[in-house]
């Protein structure tokens, strides 16, 4: 009788590697140039003083300093105002 040998099973295609997204630093931590702050998609946090936007809409660190969030109110283009998110660093004070 023809058998066909038992295939074993694949994982192609099939199972994505995670994206690791969120906040990576808290607030009231040091950083140093060029950290990495916020992994996101979209602006769900704005980049505040001392702080880019990379072209996945990551939020990195230009100086070395401290981490501060804050909320604002933001004015829209209807004039309606939304609360919004920003990052800040802030230089660190030398002793």
């Amino acid at each position: 009788m023809a058998h066909k040998k038992a295939g074993g099973s694949t994982r192609l295609g099939r199972d994505s590697q995670p994206q690791y997204l969120g906040v990576k630093v808290g607030d009231g931590q040091t950083v140093k140039q060029g950290s990495m702050l916020v992994r996101q998609r979209g602006t769900k946090i704005h980049p505040g003083t001392n702080v880019k936007r990379t072209g996945d809409d990551s939020l990195l660190s230009l100086i070395a300093g401290i981490v501060k969030f804050q909320t604002k109110k933001r004015k829209r283009f209807d004039g309606s105002l939304k609360t919004a998110k920003y990052v800040n660093v802030v230089p660190a004070e030398k002793k």
